[in-house]
């Protein structure tokens, strides 16, 4: 009887053990979820702020490059750190279910909306060409929408397209409203770059963020890299202060490193939710106009800049 009953203290004891390690894991999951949405939205708010400068660096770019030149370049450029990093940490091959998806973010960010937004910047002020930025998160969630099955909720939906037309409607008014070829260009970019970020998202989950990029960068030398050969002899570089530091940013910051916390923040809190802190990038690129290019911005920005941050709020606050 005796031997009995210690084992069934020992049982009960060890249920107990057992029941109090679960609550303590599911405490620790309650606690530790908001944290990492803590941090997924501060990775992607990074990796907005990096992509805040693009469009100001690729104007630099362009005092000393010519489009086709600066594009490749700056491919080859963020391809041979990503490459470098592989490299170093002996990253295996991706699966080869995966590559189409990395064909998808090439085809999107890599190559896509770096080449038409540069196009569109021959003619057009970084201020009317943050009207790409303002469309993005929409068009974003909705590509995530019919590709991952999503399903954001009315008020996710309301506050992102109240957003957005504050921000089309700040950048139409800033260009006067008129539609060029530049803008053809612009919204070609939106939609392949909302395709690349939408794979590259959910990509992310299933690898690191970082080397979503970096494969996809790699995977492009075959086509950048005699690409930048060939556009350097048809387009010579005039070498200045501005147009080597506007192509190191737009190779490391805009390329591969803002993209490599983005995709991690993306995987954290969700495609949605983070397409939606882009509603800030162009006001964001507006103040970088004015500091580095000199470009006018009118008082509507300030009110702009409040009804878009009201939205982001709502939209993270917002259940799918």
């Amino acid at each position: 009887m005796k031997t009995e009953s210690s084992a069934t203290d020992r049982s009960a004891i060890a249920v107990s053990a057992h029941g109090n390690s679960r609550a303590d894991a599911s405490a620790g999951a309650h606690v530790g979820a908001p944290q990492a949405s803590g941090l997924g939205t501060l990775l992607a708010g990074l990796g907005v702020l990096a992509f805040s400068l693009t469009f100001p660096a690729t104007a630099w770019g362009l005092e000393g490059f010519g489009p086709w030149s600066l594009v490749a370049v700056r491919s080859v450029l963020a391809a041979l750190i990503a490459g470098g990093c592989l490299l170093a940490l002996r990253v295996p091959l991706p699966a080869r279910r995966h590559r189409a998806g990395l064909a998808v973010v090439a085809a999107g960010v890599v190559v896509g909306f770096p080449l038409l937004t540069t196009l569109a910047l021959r003619t057009s002020t970084t201020a009317h060409a943050a009207v790409v930025v303002g469309l993005l998160p929409l068009t974003t969630a909705l590509l995530s929408a019919l590709r991952m099955g999503t399903r954001p909720s009315r008020a996710f939906w309301a506050a992102a397209l109240t957003g957005a037309a504050a921000v089309v409607a700040f950048t139409v008014q800033q260009s006067g409203g008129a539609l060029t070829t530049a803008d053809l260009y612009l919204f070609g970019a939106l939609l392949v770059c909302a395709a690349g970020y939408t794979e590259g998202g959910r990509l992310a989950r299933v690898m690191p963020g970082w080397q979503v990029i970096g494969w996809a960068l790699v995977f492009c030398l075959p086509l950048t890299v005699p690409g930048a050969v060939l556009a350097l002899t048809r387009e010579p570089a005039h070498l200045t202060a501005h147009s080597l530091a506007g192509l190191l940013w737009v190779a490391a910051g805009s390329q591969f490193l803002g993209l490599v916390v983005w995709y991690r923040g993306m995987a954290v809190i969700g495609i949605p939710k983070a397409s939606q802190l882009q509603l800030a990038q162009p006001l964001l690129t507006l103040v970088w106009s004015v500091l580095l290019l000199g470009e006018h911005v009118t008082p509507a920005a300030p009110l702009t800049a409040a009804a878009v941050l009201v939205c982001i709020a709502v939209t993270q606050r917002a259940r799918g």
